[in-house]
């Protein structure tokens, strides 16, 4: 009870919950979202299949986990099979699994601010560390190293490409975190933080 108090911070929504089929209508809108700004990515700034230079998308899926909880990781998830994998032409069978990337990439952040009761209004110094560490660095990371792998061993690149698209993946990712996910999360989390369908913990 006190973690969910702390993780309440001023400003935020109490009450009841909203119906559950709300929750579902999020996840259905922030699907969409990812997966239109996903492909556009993927079509525009093409590195190797399914894959992106400049993935604009993996800042608002990270805010949209910070801000919705688990929906928020879901529709990463989606968006991605549905706006990076499908336009790539990854087979489906590897691309179920490649797509894990991006849910790695935003399940990270949110372990790190839910359990180290970060604010993602970034009222502090410590806040901002949090998301250089972990909604910049170390889940690119992760994402990189998933999605490159996947891909070779899925048969869609050959071994001689996983260290050229690992560090087109990280280095683009990280440059796009970097700039977007700060700002967006300062300015924009004192206004979503008042609407109920604010995810305070991890579903609700």
């Amino acid at each position: 009870m006190a973690t969910e108090e702390r993780l309440l911070p001023a400003g935020a929504t109490t009450g009841q919950h909203p119906p559950f089929f709300y929750y579902i209508g999020l996840l259905i809108l922030l699907i969409c979202i990812n997966a239109l700004i996903a492909k556009v990515a993927v079509v525009s700034f093409n590195v190797v299949p399914g894959t992106s230079s400049f993935y604009i998308v993996v800042a608002l899926m990270i805010v949209f986990a910070l801000w919705f909880g688990m929906w928020g990781a879901i529709a990463a998830y989606g968006g991605c099979i549905i706006g990076a994998g499908l336009p790539g032409g990854i087979p489906l069978e590897v691309n179920l699994v490649w797509s894990l990337a991006d849910f790695w990439q935003v399940l990270l952040p949110l372990i790190a601010f839910r359990c180290l009761i970060a604010d993602p209004a970034l009222a502090n110094r410590r806040d901002l560390i949090i998301v250089l560490l972990f909604c910049v660095l170390l889940n690119n990371l992760c994402g990189a190293l998933w999605g490159s792998l996947t891909l070779v061993l899925g048969g869609i690149i050959p071994w001689s490409g996983v260290v050229s698209t690992f560090f087109a993946w990280l280095l683009g990712n990280c440059v796009v975190c970097l700039i977007l996910v700060p700002g967006i999360l300062y300015i924009f989390t004192p206004i979503v933080r008042t609407h109920k369908l604010f995810v305070k913990a991890w579903w609700n």
